[in-house]
């Protein structure tokens, strides 16, 4: 179990149709975040998933990945992009930390409500896997991820869980109830960003392995991360969940 302490931000915000915009709103959200925080955003949030431009997403966010890199030292960013590899498009999770990427994964199971499956090849489920900066051990699953039983299970021992999404707003009481359950169940931090689109929940927030939960009503949410609270329970009520690997 680490010992690392460190702040926890997520961020709601509305992703519109100019991506500079967003990727300036991001940014500046860094900036007023704490200079060694843990920071979540939601699922594309710099281009949408704008599908009639696809090959325009994909080029900025190449470019907007570089320019991240320069304003992320200390700070440890999640967020996804849209990208393109041999000529394939995928929605992939980045994070930034030491202003490089330390860890990537594309999201394996597509939404197919959403017709995702017709504009993006799938990544590989058994890269849902946990890993590990400063100590922390991380997991990510990306929006429709959330709803996938086994892969809770294969995060299993995380300290912190994200969840980027773009959750639709008409199931928004799914997304509150799952990503407390998946707390709870996996008796860890976890961090969940939405956009505040109007097809959104904006139901970003934190919530620590107790359940208890704060959700974002602006920008940015900080809470603390206590790693003494994720031993605590797992001693408290013990499922399985070995405190040390």
């Amino acid at each position: 179990m680490t010992t690392t302490s460190r702040p926890l931000c997520t961020l709601c915000f509305e992703s519109v149709s100019d991506y500079r915009i967003n990727l300036d709103l991001l940014v500046d959200a860094l900036s007023r975040a704490p200079k060694d925080a843990l920071i979540l955003a939601h699922e594309v949030c710099l281009t949408g998933f704008d599908y009639d431009q696809f090959e325009e997403a994909a080029d900025f966010g190449a470019e907007a990945l570089k320019e991240l890199c320069l304003h992320v030292s200390d700070q440890i960013l999640v967020f996804t992009l849209i990208e393109q590899r041999n000529g394939l498009y995928y929605n992939v999770a980045k994070v930034i930390t030491h202003n490089r990427v330390v860890h990537e994964q594309a999201k394996a199971m597509l939404f197919t409500l959403g017709s995702e499956e017709r504009h993006f090849a799938p990544g590989t489920q058994s890269d849902i896997a946990i890993f590990e900066i400063d100590g922390i051990k991380l997991g990510i699953l990306i929006c429709f991820e959330l709803r996938f039983k086994t892969l809770w299970k294969q995060l299993e021992g995380a300290d912190i869980i994200l969840i980027p999404a773009r959750w639709g707003h008409t199931r928004a009481h799914h997304f509150r109830i799952l990503t407390t359950a998946l707390a709870i169940m996996n008796q860890c931090y976890l961090l969940c960003a939405d956009g505040a689109n109007a097809d959104a929940t904006a139901l970003s927030g934190i919530i620590d392995p107790f359940g208890e939960e704060q959700r974002n009503e602006g920008l940015l949410l900080t809470a603390a991360f206590e790693p003494k609270k994720i031993a605590a329970m797992r001693r408290y009520i013990n499922v399985g969940i070995a405190n040390e690997p």
